[in-house]
């Protein structure tokens, strides 16, 4: 069993812990949302009934979404009956689970965990008290309804796509996957975030928890699949664009890594 991916999800656990607790003790999420609201004008950055920024930033990205999702299950089923595809078939499964398990989980935290959006917030000329990450709200002062906006869902559609990086050939195209799945990422949350919808943690912490949930899935997937050893090399040592310093690694680091999975397919 290959222990990278695991290393790599009890890590992110450990910065989500971190981060979540920062969240908790400062005001770090209403000094960063009080940038993007206008006191004087009661109004957010950008306006959440104006139709070309929904239809860019937030229906058309979903639709999107959706075609890539529908390509790819479709490549995963023609993987079974041709067989130049099927080297793809360990990338494909982690990127469609992570396509469904990645949104589906911060629907069910969202149900559960009770937290305003901004918009909702007296703060910002709504009815809800703010609390902090996790806080309850005082006895006299309860929601009429439950709130269910943390994490942030929309951009967790974008973060689910750092999955990608196992489709891809290379290190050149991991890198620019990685880069580019985490600006789409960031665009949906940050365009949720100018028209009220979220804190800034709730789409960090969705990021971190996509994160977890793709490494979790490849930890599962490739003790089945073989480990591609340009992969492995990747998750060593991540590169980004434009990085020169990067050094293979040297044979006694991967050998002491298990790269044999427990039923290997070619």
């Amino acid at each position: 069993m290959n222990k990278l991916f695991l290393r790599h999800l009890i890590l992110t656990a450990a910065l989500l812990v971190v981060t979540v607790t920062v969240f908790s003790l400062t005001p770090l999420d209403m000094l960063v949302q009080n940038t993007l609201y206008n006191g004087s004008t009661h109004q957010w950055l950008m306006d959440k009934q104006e139709p070309w920024a929904r239809l860019f930033f937030y229906d058309g990205i979903k639709a999107a979404l959706f075609v890539l999702f529908m390509l790819l299950s479709s490549t995963l089923l023609l993987s079974r009956f041709k067989p130049s595809l099927k080297p793809l078939r360990a990338g494909l499964l982690i990127v469609i689970l992570s396509m469904i398990l990645v949104p589906s989980s911060v629907s069910m935290l969202k149900a559960t965990t009770n937290m305003a959006c901004p918009v909702n917030l007296v703060q910002y000329g709504g009815k809800v008290e703010h609390v902090s990450l996790f806080a309850s709200y005082p006895a006299d002062k309860q929601p009429s309804r439950a709130q269910k906006c943390f994490p942030a869902g929309h951009a967790s559609g974008g973060f689910a796509l750092l999955s990608l990086i196992f489709l891809m050939p290379s290190a050149r195209t991991r890198q620019l996957t990685l880069v580019s799945t985490l600006s789409l990422g960031w665009l949906m949350g940050g365009y949720k975030m100018a028209i009220g919808d979220h804190f800034l943690s709730h789409t960090l912490i969705s990021m971190l928890l996509a994160w977890m949930i793709i490494c979790t899935l490849a930890w599962q997937v490739y003790r089945q699949f073989d480990v591609p050893r340009d992969l492995l090399e990747f998750f060593v040592r991540p590169r980004v664009p434009g990085d020169t310093a990067f050094t293979p690694v040297p044979p006694l680091v991967t050998s002491s890594i298990d790269l044999s999975p427990e039923k290997a397919e070619q």
